[in-house]
C-alpha cells in the first residue's frame, strides 16, 4: 500500500464516483473519458491495496475501506480548496471563503452582526452559515467541514481538540401568539402552564430539556399535550393557528416579536427564569484558520463581551 502516491486527481475521482454512483457520470463531471477514469480508479485501488467501490448493476457504492478513504479525501480536498481560495484572495483582493455553524441563539445574537461587519469591509467574502444542534456542529467541526462553531461541548467529544472561548448562557422564552388567553397576565406560574398545549423540539434538545427541568424543579411532571418538531417554521405556523406555547431561545422570540418582523407573537411571563447550559466559540487546534475565518471569529469574540479577547488566549 502506498497512500503517499495518491494525487489530488485520484481523490477528486473517488469523491465524484461516490457522489454520482456511476463511473461515466463521474468522468464527465471531471472532463475525462470513461476509460481514463477507469484506469485512474484502478491505479488508486492498486496503490491503496483494496477495492474502493462495489461494482453493482445499478451503480457503484463505496466499500468499507472506500468510505474511510472518501471521508479523508473530502477533508483534504476542502483544505486544498481553502488554499486556492486564500491565494486568489491575496492576488485578487478578495477575502476567500469561510463556513461556520451555530446553535440558534448565538446565530442571531452574534453571527448576524459579525457577518454584516465583515461584508461591509469585504463584499466578496464567501460566508456560509449552518444552524443545527451542538452534536452535529461538533461532528462537522471535527471532520474539518466547518472553520468554527458556536455550540455546547458534549461529553462524548474530546475538549482538548478545541480552542475554547466561553460565550454566554442561552435564555429560554415561552412564546405564544399575541392574543393567547394567557398573554395579558402579569405572571404565569408553571402550574398554570403545565396543562397548556405545547409544541417543542425533539427530546434531548437543550431548550426542551431545560424547560422540562423547570417543571420538575417545582414538583411538576412534564406536560401531557406536546407536539414534537425540530422545525422552527412549522412551530411558527402551529403557534399562529392554536393556543400552543413553545420554548425558544430569547433571541428567536425577540426577533419574531419586535419590529421589523412583528409576527404577532408574545412572551408568556414566568416567575422563574429558564436557562440552557453555556455555549462556546470553538475551533480546532490542529487546523489553523484562514485569514477570513480568523477575522470573523475575532469579530464574534469582540462582540461577545468575553474577557478572553486575543487570539493567543484562544
Amino acid at each position: 500500500m502506498s497512500l503517499r502516491a495518491l494525487k489530488p486527481a485520484h481523490l477528486r475521482l473517488i469523491q465524484e464516483i461516490a457522489r454520482h454512483g456511476q463511473l461515466q457520470m463521474a468522468a464527465e463531471s471531471l472532463a475525462m473519458t470513461q476509460p481514463a477514469a477507469s484506469r485512474m480508479l484502478a491505479e488508486a485501488e492498486r496503490r491503496i491495496g483494496a477495492p474502493l467501490f462495489h461494482r453493482q448493476p445499478k451503480g457503484m457504492e463505496p466499500t468499507e475501506i472506500g468510505t474511510t478513504v472518501l471521508r479523508r479525501a473530502r477533508v483534504i480536498l476542502r483544505e486544498m480548496a481553502s488554499i486556492e481560495a486564500d491565494v486568489r484572495a491575496l492576488r485578487g483582493g478578495y477575502a476567500g471563503s469561510v463556513r461556520v455553524g451555530a446553535v440558534t441563539g448565538p446565530a442571531i445574537s452574534y453571527l448576524v452582526s459579525a457577518i454584516r461587519r465583515i461584508k461591509e469591509e469585504s463584499p466578496g467574502a464567501d460566508i456560509t452559515v449552518d444552524v443545527m444542534p451542538s452534536r452535529e456542529l461538533l461532528m462537522q467541526l471535527g471532520a474539518g467541514d466547518m472553520d468554527f462553531v458556536l455550540g455546547r461541548i458534549l461529553p462524548e467529544f474530546d475538549s482538548d481538540s478545541f480552542n475554547i472561548l466561553p460565550m454566554s448562557d442561552e435564555k429560554v422564552a415561552l412564546m405564544a401568539r399575541a392574543d393567547h388567553p394567557l398573554a395579558r397576565a402579569r405572571l404565569v406560574t408553571l402550574t398554570e402552564l403545565v396543562g397548556q398545549e405545547w409544541i417543542m423540539q425533539q427530546r434531548g434538545s437543550p431548550i426542551r430539556e431545560a424547560t422540562l427541568a423547570a417543571f420538575a424543579s417545582v414538583g411538576l411532571s412534564e406536560p401531557d399535550n406536546i407536539v414534537n418538531s425540530p422545525s422552527l417554521l412549522l412551530t411558527i405556523a402551529y403557534l399562529a393557528q392554536t393556543d400552543a406555547i413553545t420554548p425558544v431561545s430569547r433571541e428567536v422570540a425577540e426577533l419574531l416579536i419586535q419590529p421589523p418582523v412583528g409576527a404577532g407573537f408574545t412572551i408568556i411571563p414566568t416567575p422563574q427564569p429558564i436557562q440552557v447550559s453555556p455555549y462556546f466559540l470553538l475551533d480546532l487546534k490542529r487546523r489553523p484558520l484562514s485569514p477570513l475565518a480568523k477575522r470573523l471569529r475575532d469579530t464574534v469574540a469582540q462582540m461577545s463581551g468575553s474577557p478572553i479577547r486575543n487570539a493567543a488566549a484562544l
